[in-house]
Formats: C-alpha cells, sequence, structure tokens
C-alpha cells in the first residue's frame, strides 16, 4: 500500500472540502478556492476533519496515481490555509529587479529590460534590489512562474551570475588558465 496515500488529511479548522461528482475537488480556506479535477478511479472521502483517499486495485497506474492524488489534496488544503513561496536571488554587477504594480521589471544585462506580469493569482514581492519573492495559494502556478522567473537569465557555472532559487547550489568551474 502506498505509504503516502494510505495517510489522512487533516482538515484545520476554518477550510472547507467538497468532492462533486468526476472526483471534482473544491478547497475553501481563508486565502481563497481552489478547485481540480482529480483521476476519477481514485475514491475520496470526507470524514469528520480528514479526508482520505483510496484506490480500487493495485495496478501499477492505480498505484502510481494513489499517492500523487493524496499530495495534490493536501497541497490545495496547505495553500488555503498557508500559502506558498518561492525565494530567487538575482546576481550579477548591474542585475536588478524593480516592480510597478503587478509588473516585474528585470534589468540582466541584455540591450532591453525584461518585463513580466504576475500571472493572476500570483504576487511577486522584492526585498532590495536583488530577492525576488514568488507568493500564491497554487503551488504549480507559483513554482511555475519562479521557473520562468529563472529562465530569464539563468545562472552560469563560471562567475554565477544570473537568477537562482535561494536554496539552489551552483556548481562552480575554474575559468582558464594563463598560457606558460
Amino acid at each position: 500500500m502506498s505509504r503516502i496515500g494510505r495517510m489522512p488529511i487533516a482538515i484545520p479548522a476554518g477550510v472547507t472540502v467538497e468532492v462533486a461528482e468526476n472526483n471534482k475537488v473544491t478547497v475553501k480556506g481563508p486565502k481563497g478556492t481552489l478547485e481540480r479535477v482529480l483521476p476519477e478511479e481514485m475514491e475520496i472521502k470526507v470524514e469528520g476533519a480528514e479526508v482520505t483517499v483510496s484506490r480500487p486495485n493495485d495496478l501499477k497506474k492505480m498505484k502510481s496515481l494513489h499517492g500523487l492524488t493524496r499530495t495534490l489534496i493536501h497541497n490545495m488544503v496547505v495553500g488555503v490555509t498557508e500559502g506558498f513561496t518561492k525565494k530567487l536571488e538575482v546576481n550579477g554587477v548591474g542585475y536588478r529587479a524593480a516592480k510597478s504594480g503587478n509588473k516585474l521589471t528585470l534589468s540582466l544585462g541584455y540591450s532591453h529590460p525584461v518585463e513580466m506580469i504576475d500571472p493572476e493569482g500570483i504576487e511577486t514581492v522584492l526585498e532590495g534590489q536583488n530577492v525576488i519573492i514568488v507568493k500564491g495559494i497554487d503551488k504549480e502556478k507559483v513554482g511555475q512562474f519562479a521557473a520562468e522567473i529563472r529562465d530569464k537569465r539563468r545562472p552560469e557555472p563560471y562567475k554565477g551570475k544570473g537568477i537562482k532559487y535561494a536554496n539552489e547550489v551552483i556548481r562552480r568551474k575554474v575559468g582558464k588558465t594563463g598560457k606558460k
């Protein structure tokens, strides 16, 4: 049995979980509402203050969907209560970030500034000129937008310039050696 899939999901106070037909799960909480259609084969039950997910049989596909379904529901519950954040750092001489309204402007050594507009449900916050924090209630959207920001200038291994995640470690390389 899937160790993750078996675990019940505790529903904190102030959060409601509803399961409609076709396994459409709606989670409402203090930070907002999330909806998601989950695999129809999985059986999702809301019992009191917890949600349980069970699978119909032990086929390989069902085993893989079991843990996934439980984790997706858990992430929705955590999202509407606490929310998710990703922290990015801009490293490099002259590299900086600026924010006006919902537009993030990045100066990354290109001939033009790179402008990105916050998607719906996602908020970017700046700490100084070189730390970007992406916040939201949907874990998938937060991670996707953070990855798109990082893609504008990935960190390079020689000087470590670029946009990296705060917990990311860049493997550094030694540059060219002079002639003898």
